[in-house]
């Protein structure tokens, strides 16, 4: 039920109003959770739907990622399961292009450290370093909702 307040609650920040109602169950979204957990990579992500000015994806996180940054896109992360830690803002260290909008480094220095566990949301603007800590011993799955052109 949890997963449907967050869908409303996305429907909500992004003021998506065209075309049709998507809904995504608590069930389909576990046992997607369990396809992107059987690939046993540090991190895995499938794109749900694209819309306008938004898309949805579902992420899976077994250990700390790269810090990055989009020039042209707001993130929203719902966390469905487990617990991380994500620094934001700062600068980031060992910078480069990933993609055109897009940037990837090694870390964060300076940032502000936010623990985040089941339940939690966060919004992260366009234009903001961010990075995800994550313990290996408790994986973070979350709904993530991108929101374009910012």
């Amino acid at each position: 039920m949890k997963y449907i307040a967050y869908l409303g609650i996305a429907a909500g920040l992004v003021m998506a109003g065209q075309g049709g109602v998507d809904v995504h169950s608590a069930k389909e979204l576990d046992t997607k959770k369990e396809e992107l957990a059987k690939k046993r990579t540090q991190f895995a992500s499938e794109n749900l739907e694209r819309y306008g000015n938004h898309y949805t994806m579902l992420a899976y996180r077994e250990a700390t990622g790269s810090s990055e940054l989009h020039e042209h896109e707001a993130d929203v992360f719902f966390i469905t399961s487990g617990a991380a830690t994500i620094v934001t803002g700062g600068k980031m260290v060992n910078a480069h292009a990933e993609k055109a909008g897009e940037l990837r480094g090694t870390s964060i220095e300076g940032g502000e450290r936010h623990k985040l566990g089941t339940g939690d949301v966060i919004h992260i603007p366009a234009g903001t370093p961010h990075q995800m800590l994550v313990d290996k011993a408790t994986p973070v799955t979350y709904f993530v909702v991108k929101v374009t052109g910012q």
